[in-house]
């Protein structure tokens, strides 16, 4: 009974520092809420790019966001949820999705169908894994967590793996412990 009158209380909480507009705040520990349960790899993989004062509010319209794919900043109340997707996604709900502890991989539509169904097998739908084609990419596959991005020539590259081992759940979620099922399966139209 009190770990219920717990939960339902700490709910307002959670809601109110996903509204926020302040600027996004490191966490220190990637321990707690780790969705893979995996320990942090020892560093970043090499390539990753840092992107700090991002915006956390929410707004009900577009965004042009400076990055490509974005990596945070503005987004939709609703997030998307983290699965595989063969059709892009909304970036508002995509950062949402981020800020909640997601790595999100997109990849060039015409990537080869075996690099796609080495993606697909990543099983995305079992943590913070979101993963959706992206047109007009700077690479051919992007690995991009809040604040940070790395482009690939292939999802055989090992900091791929590296990547999302260190920041799904990680060090830079603005929001641990929050979900990434439960959001939008919408996807953007044509």
């Amino acid at each position: 009974m009190r770990r219920a009158a717990a939960f339902f209380l700490c709910i307002p909480l959670l809601l109110a520092a996903c509204g926020s507009d302040k600027k996004a705040s490191p966490v220190t520990t990637a321990a707690a809420g780790r969705a893979s349960g995996s320990t942090l790899p020892a560093a970043a993989p090499a390539g990753t790019t840092t992107y700090t004062g991002l915006a956390r509010n929410h707004v009900d319209t577009k965004v042009d966001y400076p990055q490509t794919p974005p990596v945070g900043g503005p987004h939709n109340p609703v997030w998307q949820t983290c699965r595989f997707y063969d059709q892009p996604i909304l970036n508002e709900h995509g950062v949402h999705s981020m800020e909640h502890g997601a790595v999100w991989i997109t990849y060039r539509p015409d990537l080869p169908a075996d690099q796609v169904a080495v993606l697909k097998a990543m099983e995305p739908g079992k943590g913070y894994l979101l993963i959706s084609p992206y047109p007009g990419l700077p690479a051919n596959v992007v690995a991009t967590a809040w604040g940070k991005q790395l482009y690939l020539d292939s999802v055989s590259d090992p900091r791929l793996q590296q990547f999302v081992a260190y920041f799904e759940v990680g060090p830079q979620t603005p929001e641990q412990g929050v979900p990434c099922q439960g959001g939008t399966t919408v996807v953007a139209s044509g």
